[in-house]
């Protein structure tokens, strides 16, 4: 437990926070540009962490501790 936190603590102190999530870089290095046919296309790097993935893995770690309330299986009745 001693480790996570210290872990978590490094990782915030050592990375910037973003509207999107966690990443190594206070403004994304994103480029942006239109191809010959006139679309637009926007490719950044990916965070260390976004806050979807922060959720997701509370949800399982929550549902693991607590426990998931699981439907009985039903019968096989004709």
């Amino acid at each position: 437990m001693i480790k996570l936190l210290l872990l978590l603590t490094a990782l915030l102190f050592t990375s910037c926070i973003n509207k999107s999530g966690i990443s190594m870089n206070y403004y994304n290095d994103c480029k942006e540009y239109y191809d010959l046919q006139g679309f637009y296309h926007k490719d950044c790097k990916d965070e260390i962490v976004t806050y979807r993935e922060i959720k997701e893995t509370g949800t399982k770690i929550i549902d693991t501790l607590i426990g998931e309330e699981k439907e009985p299986p039903k019968p096989n009745v004709w």
